[in-house]
């Protein structure tokens, strides 16, 4: 490596290094923002389990520091996800310089749908799957059982779900960019549509009580959205190759 490219590689190694810092701030500073108001943040996740407990029931911690440390565990985990259009605009600034005219003008807007994508899919999930969910698991305990949730475990079990069913709403963009890359056609992923909503049953009955109503809520989405992805993607991927925009390199500096 020349001086210059060890310079430039240097520069960059810098740029790097100050971006994660900025994001680093601004995460703690929604953290501190937020930290004094844990316990009604955690309590406002709860709500969907609580207003199936049975009468007289309540969450338990089972573990000594659990009631302190877990709303602060979900406070960190929701600066950090409300953080996410900061953190991707750092990534793009850093990124941008260095790709070419048609990829910035399909990866920017593939990280804003991404984004709002998984905000959907969180949203969808507290506020249609996990009234499902819970009414289902409260209503399904044995006699003689009292439902009696520990707080940590509960923490866990719904961030798992927020997850699956954000990653499950970027089924469009995952569409696109099969159909960018050239790994298959929209025409061939049309072909294999009774494929897709066979999976996306299976993906339902999965991530959701047996019961038909809450697979089909997540089903039909899933496969509603592998029909918003496929449209989409006739419409960009056809859009740059008409403007045969050339393939030219700009400067990193």
């Amino acid at each position: 490596m020349n001086k210059a490219g060890e310079q430039s590689f240097i520069s960059h190694l810098i740029e790097i290094r100050n971006r994660l810092l900025k994001v680093v701030v601004f995460v703690l500073v929604v953290f501190l923002a937020l930290a004094a108001y844990a316990n009604e943040i955690y309590s406002l996740l709860a709500g969907p389990l609580l207003k199936h407990m049975p009468q007289n029931s309540s969450m338990i911690a089972i573990d000594v520091a659990s009631p302190f440390f877990t709303p602060f565990k979900l406070v960190l985990i929701l600066s950090g996800f409300l953080s996410i259009p900061v953190i991707l605009y750092h990534f793009w600034a850093f990124v941008a310089p260095g790709l070419y005219k048609r990829e910035r003008r399909m990866i920017f807007p593939l990280l804003i749908a991404s984004t709002v994508l998984f905000y959907l899919g969180v949203a969808f999930a507290y506020f249609v799957v996990f009234p499902l969910v819970f009414g289902f698991l409260t209503a399904a305990a044995p006699e003689g059982v009292a439902v009696m949730t520990d707080i940590a475990k509960y923490l866990d079990f719904v961030l798992g779900l927020f997850f699956a069913f954000g990653v499950c709403f970027e089924v469009p963009i995952f569409t696109i960019v099969l159909v960018w890359t050239g790994i298959v056609n929209a025409n061939d992923l049309a072909e294999k549509r009774p494929y897709v909503i066979v999976g996306a049953f299976i993906i339902g009955a999965v991530l959701t009580p047996p019961d038909a109503i809450s697979q089909t809520l997540l089903a039909i989405p899933i496969w509603m959205l592998f029909e918003l992805g496929l449209v989409c993607s006739r419409f960009f991927v056809h859009k740059l190759d008409d403007n045969n925009y050339p393939i030219e390199v700009e400067s990193l500096d």
